[in-house]
C-alpha cells in the first residue's frame, strides 16, 4: 500500500487507486443502465426545458411585448440571464487552460466536467441576445458577410458586435479544447465496448487514437497550444460583455472598473456553479476518492480570492460615485441601496459579500453540505448582481418624468427556467454518455503525494 511521504503533499486521488481502478471507476457509470436518480433528475430538467421551449415559442409568435419591458427599461430579465450564463461559462476554461498552464495538478479531477459546463452555459447565454432581437431569424445580420444590401454592414464600433465575435470565438475554442481532451478517453471507451455499433461510433469519435508515444506527443502539443489560445479569451469575453454597459452614458454603467469587476465576478460565479455540480456528481456517482476535500478546498480558496475582488469592486463603485461629485452617479448608487429595488441589492450583498467569508474557516471548507449551500447562495447572488446593475440603473435615468418600474412576466420567468432546464439536460446527457473525469490526466497524478514504490508506475 502506498504511503503519504510528505505532510505538505496530500494525495490528490484517494483510495490507493491503480490505473485499472481509475478506468473502471470512470467508465462503469457509462456501461450500466441509468439509475433512478438519473431518470428523476433528467425528467425534471427536461420538463423545465419544455417549459422554456413553450415560452420562447409563444414569445416568437406573439412578440417582445409579452415581456415586462417598457420605454425606460429596455434591458432587464433577458440581458441579466445572458450575462449570468456567460459568467457561469468562465470557470470551465479557467480550470482547464489557466490552471493547466500554471501546472495545478488538482484540476485533473474536475476539469472535464467544468469544460462541459462552459459549453452548455455559453449555449444558454447565446439564446437570450438572439430572442431579444425580436426577429431571431434575422440574427445573421450581425455577421459581416457579402450581401446585396449595398453599404449596409454591421457597426464595428458597437460592443454588441464585439460580443458576437468574442463569444463565438470563445465557444469554438472551448469546444475544441474540450473535445481534444476527450479523445484519449473516447478511445478507452472504444476499446472496452462490447457491441460492434458502439465500437464503431467511439472509434470514429476518437479519430483512430492508438496511444503510441508519437500520438501522445502530438496530443500534448495541441493541448498546450489550445490552452494558450483559450487563456486570453477567458479575460476578453467578459471584458467585452462589460463594455456593453461601460461604453454607455447611463449612470451606474459608465465606469472603467467594469472589465476587471466583470471578469472576477464571472470566475467567482463560475466556480460556485462548478462546486454545485461537482458536489452532486461526487455524491451520486460515488467519486469521493477522485473529487476529494482537497479539491473542494482549493475551489473554495479561489472563491474567497475572487469574491474579495468583487466585494472591493462594490465598495469602489460607491466611493467613486460619492467622491466624483456627479449627482446622477451619486443618486444611482443611493437608489440601489435604499430605492424600490433595494431588496435585490441586499440579497446580492448578503450572498456575494457575506456568505463567502465563511470559507475563511477550514472546517467549513471541508464540510461538503455547507460548501454546497454557500455555492447555491453565490449563484443566486451573482444572478441578482446582474439584475441590480442592469434593471435598477435603468429604472431611474436622467429625466424623472421617464422613471418607471419593472417586473418580469410569467413568460420571462419560464424562459429563465427553460435555460436552466437546457443546461441541466445537456449536463445529464453528458454524464450519461461521456466520462466525467479525465481518465488519462487523473492517471498522471495518481502517484502525487505517495511513495513511488512501483505500484502506480
Amino acid at each position: 500500500m502506498s504511503e503519504v511521504y510528505s505532510i505538505l503533499r496530500e494525495p490528490l486521488i484517494g483510495g490507493n487507486k491503480t490505473y485499472n481502478d481509475v478506468t473502471n471507476d470512470v467508465c462503469s457509470p457509462l456501461e450500466r443502465k441509468p439509475t433512478i436518480a438519473w431518470w428523476f433528475a433528467f425528467t425534471i430538467s427536461f420538463t423545465m426545458l419544455i417549459a422554456g421551449v413553450i415560452s420562447v415559442t409563444y414569445l416568437l409568435t406573439t412578440g417582445i411585448g409579452t415581456w415586462g419591458l417598457n420605454n425606460t427599461i429596455g434591458w432587464a430579465f433577458d440581458i441579466t440571464n445572458f450575462v449570468f450564463w456567460i459568467g457561469i461559462g468562465h470557470a470551465g476554461t479557467l480550470i482547464s487552460a489557466i490552471l493547466f498552464l500554471f501546472r495545478q495538478k488538482w484540476r485533473t479531477s474536475v476539469n472535464r466536467s467544468a469544460e462541459a459546463m462552459t459549453i452548455f452555459a455559453v449555449i444558454c447565454a447565446g439564446i437570450f441576445p438572439i430572442i431579444h432581437m425580436g426577429r431571431p431569424w434575422l440574427a445573421f445580420f450581425v455577421i459581416p458577410y457579402p450581401n446585396e444590401r449595398g453599404p449596409l454592414w454591421v457597426n464595428f464600433r458597437s460592443p454588441l458586435v464585439w460580443d458576437m465575435f468574442a463569444i463565438s470565438t470563445y465557444f469554438t475554442i472551448s469546444f475544441v479544447f474540450w473535445y481534444v481532451g476527450l479523445i484519449p478517453d473516447l478511445a478507452t471507451i472504444r476499446d472496452r465496448a462490447q457491441s460492434h455499433f458502439k465500437r464503431k461510433i467511439f472509434g470514429f469519435l476518437s479519430f483512430g487514437w492508438n496511444g503510441s508515444n508519437r500520438t501522445w506527443s502530438h496530443y500534448e502539443k495541441i493541448y498546450l497550444l489550445l490552452a494558450g489560445l483559450a487563456t486570453p479569451l477567458v479575460v476578453s469575453v467578459h471584458t467585452i460583455v462589460s463594455w456593453d454597459f461601460a461604453t454607455s452614458v447611463i449612470p451606474g454603467w459608465h465606469t472603467t472598473i467594469f472589465p476587471p469587476y466583470f471578469v472576477a465576478g464571472a470566475v467567482f460565479s463560475g466556480f460556485a456553479m462548478v462546486l454545485t455540480l461537482m458536489l452532486i456528481v461526487r455524491k451520486v456517482l460515488r467519486f469521493e476518492e477522485y473529487i476529494t476535500l482537497h479539491h473542494v478546498e482549493s475551489m473554495c480558496k479561489i472563491i474567497i480570492a475572487t469574491g474579495g475582488i468583487v466585494s472591493m469592486a462594490y465598495g469602489t463603485e460607491y466611493f467613486i460615485a460619492l467622491y466624483s461629485g456627479n449627482e446622477y452617479e451619486k443618486f444611482t448608487f443611493i437608489n440601489r441601496a435604499l430605492g424600490p429595488y433595494s431588496w435585490s441589492y441586499w440579497i446580492m450583498v448578503s450572498c456575494n459579500v457575506i456568505s463567502p467569508q465563511l470559507f475563511w474557516f477550514r472546517k467549513i471548507r471541508r464540510n461538503v453540505a455547507l460548501v454546497f449551500l454557500i455555492s447555491i447562495f453565490i449563484n443566486i447572488g451573482m444572478w441578482f448582481e446582474r439584475f441590480v446593475i442592469i434593471t435598477t440603473s435603468l429604472t431611474r435615468d436622467y429625466l424623472p418624468a421617464s422613471w418607471d418600474s419593472y417586473s418580469p412576466t410569467s413568460i420571462e420567468i419560464a424562459t429563465l427556467v427553460g435555460s436552466f432546464g437546457l443546461f441541466l439536460t445537456l449536463f445529464l446527457l453528458f454524464a450519461r454518455f461521456l466520462p466525467m473525469i479525465a481518465i488519462g490526466e487523473v492517471k498522471g497524478v495518481l502517484s502525487y503525494g505517495r511513495k513511488n514504490n512501483g505500484e502506480h508506475l
